[in-house]
């Protein structure tokens, strides 16, 4: 698989990853030992790097991959996780003391000494701009907690004010082809600065997949079902902040884009892969055939600049209007 960097980290990455929210809560249920299989899976398929959180599953999401390196020593995967999101979201809450006792909960679900990544997850977005936050992931680094840091963002400014910090090694933010904003001025500014490029929901919650149709429905305990508008997290996590149904009419648009050969999904992956200044894309894994199959889109060709331009139009005629101005 292509390698691409990290400069601020110091390390390279496989371009596609596996995102590990789902093997802890908010997906439906995935079994331990399915967990365990999908990350075998994408691991052996050529996947480098792994992304999680203090909060998925309230530590199982970490505690399952801690175990899965501990069955494989010097497997060297990367691993990312994100804190902040299991307490109050107020400013206040981002502290030194509260980083130590974040971290060092990560540190023992995940059996490591130190942290590869850790990224502040979609905080308040005073918190970006907050020299003390940046002051107390200094202090991390230097205590040998975490080799780096970086931040999940919500917003386009968001992601500005944290690739203008010296420190920030990542920045992780919603890019797929329903969410083209950051294309504008996030990956410029991150790849001048030396900043790594996460670009999460790149199926758009499954919607880019192409498997979901007017008769689909989502599980009680399923945020694609219980999140539509907002009512437990940010909606721009949800189908990224697309109607559910107009996004069905823009994947129908797509479909006739899809190189002969590839799924639905491999396509949007290449889409994200192929623009300038990703680092990694980390799809999620339901199942280890899709953890497979998602991997396999780094093998495809890069998309030729007529279809690029195919999805712009789409996303001009259909998205834009839904989520432009918004994130």
């Amino acid at each position: 698989m292509e390698k691409r960097s990290f400069p601020r980290l110091g390390r390279e990455v496989g371009v596609v990853g596996l995102g590990a929210w789902q093997l802890g809560a908010d997906w439906g249920t995935v079994g331990e030992d399915e967990a365990l299989e999908i990350l075998a899976t994408a691991v052996e398929a050529g996947v480098t790097f792994l992304d999680t959180a203090d909060v998925y599953g309230d530590g199982r999401s970490e505690q399952l991959i801690g175990r899965f390196l501990r069955e494989r020593p010097n497997s060297g995967l990367t691993v990312a996780t994100k804190m902040g999101r299991r307490v109050p979201q107020v400013p206040e809450a981002y502290t030194l003391d509260n980083f130590r006792a974040w971290t060092d909960r990560s540190r023992t679900n995940l059996g490591v000494d130190r942290l590869d990544l850790v990224q502040l997850h979609c905080p308040p977005t005073p918190v970006f701009r907050d020299d003390r936050v940046y002051d107390a992931l200094d202090t991390l680094v230097e205590e040998k907690r975490i080799a780096a840091y970086g931040v999940s963002v919500e917003t386009v400014e968001e992601a500005l004010a944290a690739i203008s910090r010296p420190g920030t090694a990542s920045v992780q933010i919603i890019l797929n082809a329903f969410r083209l904003k950051p294309l504008e001025r996030v990956l410029p500014a991150a790849a001048q600065a030396g900043v790594g490029i996460i670009a999460r929901v790149p199926l758009a919650s499954g919607l880019l997949s192409g498997r979901y149709d007017e008769h689909t429905s989502f599980g009680a305990d399923d945020h694609r079902n219980y999140n539509r508008q907002g009512q437990a997290f940010d909606v721009g996590e949800t189908f990224s902040g697309v109607d559910f149904t107009v996004g069905l009419d823009a994947v129908a648009r797509l479909r006739p884009l899809v190189p002969s050969g590839a799924t639905m999904a491999q396509f949007a992956l290449r889409w994200v892969i192929d623009q300038p200044g990703v680092t990694v894309v980390i799809p999620g894994a339901r199942n280890p055939g899709q953890a497979r199959g998602n991997v396999a889109a780094a093998d495809l060709a890069p998309l030729p600049a007529e279809t690029l331009a195919g999805v712009n139009a789409v996303y001009d005629e259909l998205i834009r209007p839904q989520v432009h101005n918004r994130w």
